[in-house]
């Protein structure tokens, strides 16, 4: 009988570490922080797409820190976007991943529940990670429209990104 457990417990070892592998996607390596000049022209493709499909947007801009870089709030964007917006930047920045990753793993529910006590995680989608040359420099957040409208502004801003 101890043999099994022991035989059981050494697969788990193995197979576990596989497993994690699997499921977690690798995670972007961080490269220098966007600048200024960089972090105003991914804000602004984010207000050309939002005006496109007609959502008013806060826009944040954070570094591979999570600290704020540039923020942008369109006329009539309720001001309870500001703070989310920012929090979304800095929960894709940390975790190096969209926020909707997040958002479907607490979907999934399971496991997927723990990230709701992440500290300083926003499971919720509008923030995405601005990478140039495979690295992440920074992350942009909205808040404002839908939650898909959100992403969607946040995808076209940092596509201009190379």
């Amino acid at each position: 009988m101890l043999r099994l457990i022991c035989g059981l417990l050494l697969v788990l070892l193995v197979a576990i570490p596989s497993l994690a592998q699997q499921l977690t996607p690798p995670l972007i390596p961080y490269g220098m922080s966007i600048s200024t000049e960089n972090a105003k022209k991914v804000a602004a493709a984010a207000i050309a797409e939002a005006q496109k499909i007609k959502c008013t947007e806060a826009i944040a801009i954070v570094d591979t820190g999570g600290y704020l870089v540039y923020f942008e709030k369109m006329p009539d964007t309720q001001t309870g976007s500001i703070e989310l917006a920012i929090e979304k930047a800095r929960t894709s920045a940390l975790f190096r991943r969209p926020t909707k990753a997040l958002e479907d793993m607490v979907a999934q529910g399971g496991l997927g529940l723990r990230v709701l006590r992440f500290t300083n995680a926003i499971p919720v989608d509008g923030g995405f990670p601005i990478v140039a040359e495979g690295k992440l420099i920074g992350a942009i957040g909205l808040s404002g429209g839908s939650g898909e409208q959100d992403g969607q502004v946040a995808k076209a801003a940092v596509s201009i990104i190379k």
